[in-house]
């Protein structure tokens, strides 16, 4: 009777300990597998918007960036197959050529401003297929077109702030402001894109502040560019004589 009546006993109370025990662990990990998809996601979107930021400021030092970390597996990121062109040693090596060359165009007042206005068809393009390249895993061509167009608007806003405000620098006869915003613009651009990789939630706080600050700049910007133009183009023009 002992025998009998104690291993049913001891069933009875061991089914639901053990049924309680995998449900707990069963939610423990889908938890973490789900707090692992969260934070990929985070990481995957923090990523795109840095791409696209900062290819208003200096495109190309984005591109360099971009085919060193994918080509020497750098900040242990995976680059998509969409980008993975970036990392052939032929881009590359164009890429670090094109840098140098802005990196000096940039310092030179008058120069970057030409540069800025012929850019302004080459970064918002490119900033935009960059954030479609970081969300697109290939079979989602939904989410790399709201990807593309939401990459597109933050580089034209990086774009147009960094060159309205580097044509007003430019009123100043003097070449030190020109070349502080210059420098600061390239460590800026690093920064970010560093940022992004290493503390994704953070880079996307800054991203929305930048953003409202930049929506509350941009008109200001604008209508002292206008004035520029207008006060330039009335100074060229030959004088009228009655």
């Amino acid at each position: 009777e002992l025998f009998c009546s104690r291993p049913s006993k001891n069933v009875h109370v061991a089914e639901p300990i053990a049924l309680y025990s995998f449900f707990t662990r069963f939610r423990s990990i889908s938890g973490l597998l789900k707090e692992d998809a969260l934070d990929t996601s985070i990481s995957t979107l923090a990523i795109a918007a840095a791409l696209a930021w900062a290819s208003g400021l200096r495109l190309y030092i984005v591109l360099l960036i971009i085919g060193l970390a994918g080509h020497y597996s750098w900040l242990g990121w995976q680059i998509p197959a969409s980008l993975s062109l970036l990392a052939h040693p032929m881009v590359i090596g164009a890429s670090g050529l094109l840098v140098l060359v802005e990196f000096f165009a940039d310092k030179i007042p008058g120069i970057d401003t030409l540069w800025d206005i012929v850019h302004t068809f080459v970064r918002i393009p490119a900033g935009a297929l960059l954030a479609a390249g970081v969300i697109s895993n290939g079979d989602n061509a939904a989410w790399a077109l709201v990807a593309a167009l939401l990459g597109g608007s933050i580089t034209a806003g990086t774009h147009f702030l960094k060159a309205g405000g580097r044509a007003a620098i430019n009123t100043s006869p003097e070449p030190v402001s020109n070349w502080t915003a210059s420098f600061g613009e390239d460590a800026l651009a690093v920064s970010g894109i560093w940022l992004a990789f290493q503390h994704p939630m953070l880079f996307l706080v800054l991203l929305l502040i930048f953003i409202v600050l930049a929506a509350w700049t941009l008109p200001k910007l604008l209508r002292f560019t206008v004035g520029m133009l207008k006060r330039a183009i009335n100074m060229a023009s030959p004088v009228r004589r009655t």
